[in-house]
């Protein structure tokens, strides 16, 4: 267990072994949940991705071009969960 000092601001810092095991890097953001008992969880915030980073995770992996209607119909299986 990680014991931390509280600040005379309130504010609180993580050791490094501690932000690596929450898999939390420098500029990155904390989530804190907090639950009954005064207790509190902490977990890394993960944000939603952006179109613009799904883009570029599919980037140069295929030379396919495909055009709006297969992208749509593509889509739509994912959401219905069809293959």
């Amino acid at each position: 267990m990680a014991t931390l000092t509280v600040t005379a601001k309130g504010q609180v810092t993580f050791r490094k072994d501690v932000l690596q095991h929450l898999g939390i890097k420098p500029g990155e953001k904390i989530e804190l949940d907090l639950l009954p008992d005064g207790r509190g969880m902490l977990k890394a915030a993960r944000p939603a991705g952006t179109i613009k980073g799904f883009v570029g995770l599919l980037a140069g992996r295929t030379k396919k071009v495909a055009t709006i209607e297969e992208i749509n119909r593509a889509a739509e299986k994912g959401w219905t969960g069809k293959k």
